[in-house]
């Protein structure tokens, strides 16, 4: 229980060989005199609260072999002098505030790296570290772990990382932006590459890694089949292959025979495989691609009171054209062409019973539109030009939605607003379910809920820091996230979304768009938009908090609870700091999980809204810790204070760090139960 600053007369322990000062308190930054411990060995500072730099007088430590900060708040850019501890074997200082480029002399992850012949593990995981992984590193000729996961790096994966034939335990890239293909000629137990840019095929070299127990190359670009060969991989506990572009027959034999240890969500072009997989037949996949255009898509245009609205945007369109105003959607995004006669008689003249949802603008209806001698189904959002501001929330979600693309945003297929067909409505009515007649109430199961709101973070953190002018969508909430057959969550409605200028340009669209009265929904709306201030991706974070908050509590932000300044903010903040974490989490979430009990084992992406039949066991305290990581995500968005709230860059970074220690932790109780 130490805490205040590390004293400066340490430096006056010339003889002192180790220093372990984990775990406690201690604040301010490492002391410039640690550089004067010529025979310090191992310099151990993991989890305190340390800020500032990492001294470069560290090279002073000339006999360190053992350098460990992690958890802590340290900010800058690795110190070059690190590269000349020739007899530094440990590194790791994961978990801080790193910036910055890998320095050359540490080895750009390039030449001077090389210089750490002795090295056997490198940790730089959960910084924001750049650039790309230089020539060299094959000069570690010691290294068996390297864990470079959850940064900014980018360019190809070099083949000299490839050649360090000691390698053997953890090559973990996940979570960057590597492109290129894969490439293995290596052994090694774990291999993570998920979360990148990687394209191509899988490598018939990945054959030679026979002692192989975890291979994940998740949510990249891969293509091309599935290689039979992986079948004879005896060791595999774990194979991901999950949110790529894999198509045709799966196979059925090694280690695809076990269904639980395969993960194949996300490509939709598999066919085949062992039932529990719930692929299609390939034959049936076969006739699919006869019948491509059956693609299910959602019609959004623009009809106040039926022809009139219709007539009346078309007219807007046409005259924005002839003003110049260039048209930057893609000419292979234009793919339906419609009139209002057919939007009207696809929904049945609009009528009430085609009625899906109503919003403050406006009105949703489902409909059947013949289309090449096929049927689509659709969704045609009527907007009432009656409503004050409708007109304005039209021109806003047209200015955001023209130039933005990502995989969790309802996507725009032509200049008539055609969105992509979202089967499973909105996350409200799987959170808040009304039931009727005999059918049982959806639910989400934990892993769902952590996925949908993955992807959501996803689509939030694009908006804000990955499209060029930054956007504020303003009224994220529950009822603006859509689930497609897997239960992917993509964010819509953008009928409130506001650009933020550039500091070189204000853009008359921006001022447009900033004149919208409405700031949001009650409940979802940050506290200083109450109070007159401009919006902000501070606000769209709140909201986002909130969000999250309502997805494992189960409770709205409105609910009769929260009233005279008791947020929802406020009622999980102290549960957590009173370690009444089973009294805040949502009932189904809590019979679920059987914290203390036992727990459903389920995929990254299950396309079902029940749960995996398979139960083990798992640690009450680990499943907690998971939890209240998850809620102090939310805790941490929506502060009241702007400036406390934390980016969506790095609610992503935690959230998926999250999902992974649930599914490390399912994937030990497998093994434990077999």
């Amino acid at each position: 229980m130490l805490y205040g600053s590390i004293s400066p007369h340490i430096g006056n322990l010339s003889f002192l060989k180790e220093l372990d000062l984990t775990n406690n308190s201690f604040i301010e930054g490492i002391p410039l005199e640690i550089g004067h411990l010529h025979r310090l060995q191992y310099l151990q500072l993991t989890n305190n609260s340390l800020r500032g730099e990492i001294p470069s007088n560290i090279s002073g430590c000339s006999a360190l072999a053992e350098f460990s900060a992690a958890n802590n708040k340290l900010v800058g850019q690795l110190p070059w002098q690190i590269g000349g501890l020739n007899k530094l074997r440990v590194l790791f200082v994961t978990k801080n505030d790193l910036t910055g480029s890998i320095p050359p002399s540490f080895g750009s992850i390039p030449s001077s790296i090389g210089n750490l012949t002795k090295l056997l593990g490198l940790y730089l995981s959960n910084n924001h570290l750049q650039g790309g992984i230089p020539a060299g590193i094959e000069n570690c000729r010691n290294l068996m772990t390297l864990d470079i996961s959850y940064n900014n790096l980018s360019g190809v994966i070099p083949s000299q990382i490839m050649s360090i034939s000691s390698l053997s335990r953890l090559l973990n890239l996940s979570y960057n932006h590597f492109a290129g293909a894969i490439p293995v000629e290596v052994a090694m137990e774990e291999l993570h590459l998920q979360g990148n840019l990687l394209q191509g095929t899988i490598p018939s070299s990945i054959q030679s890694l026979k002692g192989i127990r975890i291979l994940d190359v998740s949510s990249n670009n891969l293509s091309g089949q599935i290689p039979k060969f992986l079948e004879d991989i005896k060791e595999l506990q774990l194979l991901n292959m999950s949110y790529n572009d894999f198509e045709d027959e799966v196979p059925l034999g090694g280690v695809f025979k076990n269904a639980s240890i395969i993960l194949l969500d996300g490509n939709r072009k598999l066919c085949g495989g062992l039932a529990e997989l719930q692929l299609p037949s390939c034959s049936f996949r076969q006739h699919k691609k006869v019948l491509s255009h059956k693609l299910k898509i959602v019609i959004s245009t623009i009809s106040s009171l039926g022809f009139l609205t219709c007539i009346a945007s078309c007219l807007l369109i046409f005259w924005i054209k002839k003003k110049g105003k260039p048209d930057t959607i893609p000419a292979d995004d234009f793919q339906l062409q419609v009139s209002y006669h057919s939007l009207h008689k696809a929904t049945d003249g609009f009528a009430t019973t085609n009625l899906i949802g109503v919003g403050s603008f406006g009105s949703v209806y489902k409909g059947v539109l013949d289309m090449n001698e096929h049927s689509t189904t659709i969704a045609v959002k009527v907007f009432n030009l009656q409503r004050r501001g409708a007109s304005k929330s039209f021109m806003a979600e047209c200015a955001a939605l023209k130039n933005i693309r990502h995989r969790n945003l309802v996507k725009v297929l032509t200049a008539c607003s055609v969105y992509e067909f979202l089967v499973n409505g909105s996350l409200e009515d799987w959170l808040h379910p009304v039931q009727s007649g005999d059918e049982p109430p959806r639910s989400l199961n934990f892993i769902q809920r952590l996925n949908i709101s993955i992807d959501v973070a996803y689509a939030m953190n694009y908006l804000h820091h990955q499209c060029g002018t930054p956007i504020v969508h303003c009224d994220l909430k529950p009822s603006n996230v859509l689930l497609d057959e897997d239960l992917v969550g993509h964010v819509g409605d953008f009928g409130l979304a506001r650009f933020l200028p550039s500091v070189a340009d204000s853009s008359s669209t921006c001022e447009a768009s900033s004149s919208i009265g409405i700031k949001g929904t009650v409940g979802y709306a940050p506290p200083e938009y109450g109070m007159g201030h401009e919006v902000s991706v501070q606000g769209d974070v709140y909201s986002y908090g909130v969000h999250l908050l309502e997805m494992f509590t189960g409770r709205k932000p409105t609910d009769e609870a929260f009233q005279e300044g008791f947020t929802i903010h406020r009622f999980v903040r102290t549960a957590i700091s009173e370690k009444l974490v089973t009294e805040l989490l949502d009932p189904v979430l809590l019979n679920e999980l059987h914290i203390g009990g036992t727990t459903h084992n389920n995929t990254i992406r299950s396309n079902s809204s029940t749960s995996s039949k398979v139960a083990t066991k798992t640690s009450s305290p680990k499943a907690e810790e998971i939890l209240i990581s998850i809620l102090e995500i939310g805790v941490a968005c929506s502060s009241d204070i702007p400036q406390e709230r934390i980016s969506m860059n790095e609610v992503v970074t935690r959230l998926v760090s999250s999902r992974k220690s649930f599914l490390d932790q399912s994937t030990r109780r497998r093994r434990e139960v077999r």
